[in-house]
């Protein structure tokens, strides 16, 4: 079975989502005058996170829009009453932060470019279209890709079957045909083997150790291992990474 194309998610894939977020956080809360009020710089990111994915989990079940979960995730975090422009406002300041700490993973440029003559590639992202190509295209990665496809445009969020369909579809090509390269192991990696594609998780280190263990998917520890995957008959017994 041939894989003519790789559809890849961004966020702590090919963008060091983790590493901007903490370093963004903690220079934003600075600026803020916030730190004091966490015992350490580190509980304020944990509680960052915690309400990101309590507001991210009613924007992707269709509760909320994109935009009205970061203003609640700004609300929720500060405990108090704000107007949508004061959300907006304070979110924008800690955009600033975040996006000046963007960076690639140093496995990306390599890998990209190794597969570019033999493979198409596009993104599907969790995330909204703005969003996701404004990175791409800060990162020097947009022209890259035929297409980006992103939930909140969508109306469809991995691991749901639909949202890797459509990749595959933008792509003109059927399922079987099709890589997916992410992060994380059951929205990225058991969605998008059970929609029928061939699943690649990259162990960027950031997965609960539960569902590492649980993985059903050909795991990557680097980039550098995706060429010869997709190049090889993985589903009829190649040699692989599974794991």
């Amino acid at each position: 079975m041939t894989i003519r194309a790789v559809v890849w998610d961004v966020d702590d894939t090919l963008f060091d989502y983790t590493t901007a977020d903490r370093e963004g956080m903690r220079a934003h809360l600075a600026a803020e005058g916030l730190l004091a009020v966490y015992a350490t710089p580190e509980q304020a990111l944990v509680r960052w996170r915690e309400i990101t994915d309590v507001q991210w989990a009613r924007f992707a079940s269709g509760e909320v829009d994109f935009v009205t979960q970061r203003r609640d995730r700004t609300r929720v975090f500060l405990g108090r009453e704000l107007t949508d422009s004061e959300a907006d406002a304070w979110f924008g300041r800690y955009l600033a932060h975040y996006e000046a700490a963007w960076s690639l993973f140093p496995d990306v440029l390599p890998a990209l470019e190794a597969l570019s003559a033999s493979h198409r590639h596009a993104v599907l992202s969790n995330s909204s279209l703005e969003v996701q190509e404004h990175k791409l295209r800060t990162l020097g990665l947009l022209d890259r890709f035929e297409t980006v496809l992103c939930a909140a445009e969508l109306g469809v969020s991995k691991p749901e079957a639909g949202a890797f369909l459509a990749a595959c579809e933008a792509l003109g090509l059927p399922a079987h045909e099709v890589a997916y390269v992410g992060d994380h192991p059951e929205i990225d990696g058991r969605g998008a083997a059970e929609a029928g594609l061939l699943s690649v998780w990259i162990d960027r280190g950031t997965a609960p150790a539960q569902l590492a263990r649980t993985a059903v998917v050909h795991r990557i520890s680097t980039l550098a291992e995706l060429p010869a995957l997709v190049r090889a008959d993985t589903r009829f017994g190649a040699p692989s990474t599974f794991g």
